[in-house]
């Protein structure tokens, strides 16, 4: 399924980005700014944001590392 017309990227294509980013570095903070370099494109309008959201989410991939898990709620000195 076509998710940003303005770009031709797809699902797959969404999830193929995020499954050679996470393969290639377990630590990564995968962004939707990333999955569009990794494509070699640019996000134009916005308009797909939502469904490409929806989309990155839909990935067991995506999930942030461990070690970072729960940052914000760590009391800084």
């Amino acid at each position: 399924m076509i998710v940003c017309h303005c770009q031709h990227i797809s699902d797959r294509d969404i999830h193929a980005a995020i499954d050679w980013m996470r393969n290639a570095d377990t630590d990564t903070i995968i962004t939707p700014g990333k999955i569009y370099h990794a494509l070699g494109k640019r996000a134009d309008c916005g308009g797909c944001m939502p469904l490409f959201l929806s989309t990155m989410r839909s990935n067991g991939n995506l999930e942030v590392p461990a070690e970072l898990r729960g940052l914000r709620n760590t009391k800084r000195a």
